[in-house]
């Protein structure tokens, strides 16, 4: 199937276009559908308060709230490097630069002969569906780390290792991007510069923070966010008698009451065997095309998301930039798991800011909206997994298509698409 090309130009005009519709937004964040100030809250109040202790060369290690690898402290740092501006308004410029560094990249790849500038269209129009949220967190800067790192594989498994390494001391999740290189020199390469990396930094983040790991105990006390899988389960157990309630702790409104326990459990195990699972993905798969890399990281940020006891909004940030590096490729098989991660923040948006008091209420509007919106991210990562599987096994005919082997084609080297 042909896919329709977008020019450059047209992405431009989108994307100022969109981040002006969200610039708005945030500024009358305090309409009771965008949430009353509460997602520009997180920033003004709670960044802030941490950038002065972070300033004076400490962690918050005493803030229930900080969850946070080391890393997230040069993020939050970050805003004073912009003086005459306050700290929000130097976070949302910092975001937008991050954003637009994002498209620029997601465009650049695609404009490459064999590639696709479908990938930058989707950041640029999917990012607007969660509303003004992306520019009040800081997950589109871990993302453009996952990124940068996903697309400079092709061109050097170092940079790829390193910028996965700096995602990950920001927030774990960008570790997972690496799951998918190729067998052999690139594998070895790119795990071996994130390794170094990581441990390099995190010797800088201890000669000149006090308390790097302090993040660790309290994200060991997180409980079930009232927006995960678990959690929707719990709140329609509500309208079958069960006597639990949802509570604000740990920077979330979590449930607390019998069972909860049980259900954190339960998420654990499945995350573990997600885990087993792309695992044992990556030990039979014998087949890599250019766009395997991409797949496998979206598919298994994807299965450790369905399967977390937190499904944060900001979540879906993650989703959609991975999505849209699978799109710049012509040889991806995520094109209908990416239809559905839309769909997903779509309804995120819809659930939190616009009707969380449902949510939170555990209504039957609450439930439903979270049910869809987890019904289609569960959907989307067993979906994910079957057709990564499928496209990594074994061909006796042929391991590429003409296509691949064309010369300008979108591809890896030969030998990085065969198991070694």
């Amino acid at each position: 199937m042909k896919h329709r090309q977008f020019s450059l130009p047209s992405l431009a005009f989108a994307w100022l276009v969109t981040r002006a519709l969200m610039l708005w937004l945030l500024a009358h964040d305090s309409a009771p559908l965008l949430g009353r100030g509460s997602v520009t809250r997180e920033v003004w109040r709670l960044y802030s308060r941490w950038y002065g202790t972070l300033s004076h060369g400490s962690f918050p290690a005493h803030d229930t709230l900080w969850q946070y690898p080391p890393g997230a402290g040069a993020v939050l740092l970050s805003p004073g490097l912009l003086p005459g501006l306050t700290y929000f308004q130097a976070f949302v410029a910092l975001t937008l630069t991050a954003d637009a560094l994002v498209t620029a990249v997601l465009a650049r790849a695609g404009a490459r002969p064999g590639r696709s500038l479908l990938g930058a269209a989707l950041w640029t129009c999917g990012l607007p569906l969660l509303l003004h949220i992306p520019l009040a967190r800081y997950d589109v800067q871990v993302t453009a780390l996952a990124v940068v790192s996903l697309l400079t594989l092709s061109r050097s498994t170092r940079a790829c290792g390193a910028f996965a390494a700096l995602g990950a001391l920001v927030k774990v999740w960008p570790a997972l991007v690496l799951l998918g290189t190729p067998r052999g020199r690139a594998t070895r390469s790119a795990w071996t510069w994130a390794g170094v990396t990581g441990a390099v930094s995190l010797a800088l983040f201890a000669a000149s923070f006090n308390n790097p790991l302090a993040f660790l105990r309290q994200q060991g006390n997180r409980g079930v966010q009232i927006e995960s899988l678990g959690g929707t389960a719990l709140s329609l157990a509500r309208h079958a008698g069960w006597p639990g309630r949802a509570r604000y702790q740990y920077g979330a409104i979590e449930l607390v009451g019998p069972y909860v326990s049980a259900v954190a459990t339960a998420s654990l195990v499945l995350t573990a065997a997600a885990f087993a699972l792309l695992l044992l993905w990556r030990v039979r798969a014998r087949r890599w095309t250019a766009a395997t890399p991409f797949d496998a990281a979206l598919c298994a940020v994807l299965l450790f998301t369905v399967t977390s006891r937190v499904i944060s909004p900001q979540y879906m940030i993650w989703l959609v930039g991975l999505a849209a590096v699978c799109l710049t490729s012509r040889h991806t098989v995520q094109r209908p798991v990416a239809a559905l991660v839309l769909a997903a923040t779509a309804v995120s948006a819809v659930a939190y800011p616009g009707l969380y008091g449902e949510v939170m209420g555990c209504t039957w509007t609450g439930c439903l909206l979270m049910l869809v919106r987890n019904g289609l991210l569960a959907t989307a990562a067993v979906l994910s997994l079957v057709r990564l599987w499928r496209s990594t096994r074994p061909t006796p005919a042929r391991v590429t298509s003409v296509s691949e082997r064309r010369p300008g084609s979108d591809r890896l080297p030969h030998r990085a698409l065969t198991a070694s």
